[in-house]
């Protein structure tokens, strides 16, 4: 099976498998029924796709129901820190963050069920960044958390000073002041 679980319940990597010859590489990166039988029967009804430079922080973003959304996120063309936190209050695994490295050369995908902050930092000089979402994105409903909350310790990987985040972003609240019910 090309999924491996995580330690947080629900969040899994996917690693597709790569079919590389002189031409090139070609791979499935979604076929519902590989994704069913992992136990992800979300239907995703937006794509979206964002292009940023080194050090450009994105995030932690989340909606709140009926909006929540989980995710599909995959790096198309270079490379970035992906990064989740457990915001479901009934979770064993509130509060704790997961991060990995996702970039166009080891094509690995990270499923992000409802109710997670997530975001991501581009590490290379440039990066595509592609999601699925399972839930339509409402203005209304978006929620956020402070991306280096000392709380929640994310080592993002770069210089604090090379960090590029909007300002919206860095106001986001802590942990605990977070918007709520997220699920």
């Amino acid at each position: 099976m090309p999924f491996t679980d995580t330690q947080i319940p629900g969040v899994k990597i996917f690693e597709p498998r790569v079919f590389e010859d002189d031409r090139g590489y070609f791979f499935e990166a979604f076929n519902e029924k590989t994704f069913s039988e992992a136990g992800i029967s979300n239907i995703f009804v937006q794509d979206n796709q964002a292009r940023s430079v080194y050090g450009v922080l994105r995030g932690l973003h989340y909606q709140i129901p009926p909006f929540a959304q989980a995710k599909l996120v995959r790096v198309i063309e270079g490379e970035v820190l992906d990064v989740i936190v457990d915001l479901r209050e009934d979770s064993l695994t509130f509060g704790q963050s997961l991060s990995i490295v996702l970039s166009a050369e080891n094509k690995k995908q990270l499923f992000v069920p409802r109710g997670f902050a997530h975001g991501y930092l581009v590490l290379s000089e440039t990066a595509e960044f592609f999601y699925k979402c399972d839930n339509f994105y409402s203005k209304k409903e978006e929620g956020g958390l402070l991306f280096n909350d000392p709380q929640l310790n994310i080592d993002w990987k770069i210089p604090a000073e090379d960090i590029i985040i909007a300002e919206r972003d860095r106001n986001f609240p802590p942990l605990g002041q977070h918007r709520k019910p997220v699920i």
